[in-house]
């Protein structure tokens, strides 16, 4: 019998590869199923889902960086009834086999636990991403973002772990003085694991204008130029927790997939390369095999377990 050499096990989640489109940069799938079979994909992180509908922030929302994006979307979404209704179901009717990530975003702890309750009852939904460290938007705790404040982190993941049939992933935000805090505030609170790092803050100036291209002023900084950062931050998490890291922030080839396993990560999520090349994600597929034949790696298992030793 020949051994998938690409296959992740995580909590919830029975992947026959690490790669996931990151949420936020696929839409809910249907715009890249005209591309290719997205049976190919690991997995898939649907857009945020809320409660109620967002239309999101005023335009422009996006903006180009050197080596990356700028991006003050706001969670635009239809909201879980019609996420419930309408995108889940395609999913399932059309990749029966795809385990769905749905990334769960709120502006209370009782909105996220009933988010995560309902979304959680999709048959398809086989983990909870928990959004609290989304960097445009206005969350109510004196200009903190919830990922910034470890106590209300854990108030929110825990809230969301008791309302989720399914096991919950908490996505951390870089923009904190200490983010191993954070992450063990998450662990505490009942996370089956965690995927980081969310977009870095920044802008941009029209020198036209002389004002800010975003009309949010800020936006979530991604792409290549933020890799080195998540290196060193899942580096330093997966050091201080056993919670199993799905890891992300400007991963656009195998070998930086590669690199990511080797600070700790045990499966990959794909981000802004999705805009750059509709393709990133089956290329980067394709391509790890390669990689690890280069390198000498036998199996991303074995390099995970290989990590986790030296990590200790």
């Amino acid at each position: 019998m020949t051994t998938n050499r690409l296959q992740v096990s995580l909590p919830g989640l029975d992947l026959k590869n690490p790669i996931i489109p990151a949420s936020g940069c696929f839409g809910f799938g249907q715009e890249y199923a005209k591309y290719y079979d997205l049976d190919l994909l690991g997995s898939i992180m649907i857009k945020a889902t809320t409660l109620e509908p967002r239309f999101g922030n005023p335009t422009p929302r996006v903006a180009e960086t050197p080596a990356g994006m700028l991006n003050a979307i706001g969670l635009q979404n239809p909201g879980l009834e019609v996420v419930l209704a309408e995108k889940l179901p395609w999913l399932e009717r059309e990749y029966p086999n795809l385990p769905i990530i749905a990334n769960v975003a709120g502006f209370s702890k009782q909105e996220y636990a009933a988010v995560s309750h309902g979304i959680s009852k999709a048959a398809n939904v086989k983990a909870i991403e928990l959004n609290i460290s989304c960097p445009n938007v206005d969350h109510c705790n004196h200009g903190l973002l919830i990922g910034q404040d470890p106590d209300l982190a854990y108030d929110v993941v825990k809230a969301a772990v008791e309302a989720s049939d399914v096991p919950v992933y908490v996505k951390l935000t870089p923009s904190v003085t200490d983010i191993v805090t954070v992450a063990k505030a998450a662990e505490d609170a009942g996370a089956s694991g965690l995927t980081m790092i969310n977009t870095l803050v920044g802008m941009r100036f029209d020198l036209k204008t002389r004002k800010p291209i975003l009309a949010n002023g800020t936006g979530g900084m991604s792409g290549p130029a933020v890799f080195p950062v998540a290196l060193k931050l899942i580096r330093q998490v997966a050091q201080s927790t056993d919670l199993p890291i799905i890891g992300m922030g400007g991963v656009d080839s195998a070998e930086a997939a590669l690199e990511m396993y080797l600070a700790g990560a045990s499966a990959i999520g794909v981000g802004t390369a999705n805009f750059t090349n509709p393709y990133a994600c089956p290329d980067i597929i394709e391509n790890l095999p390669k990689a690890m034949d280069k390198y000498g790696i036998s199996s991303l298992e074995d390099l995970r377990k290989e990590v986790k030793t030296s990590l200790r």
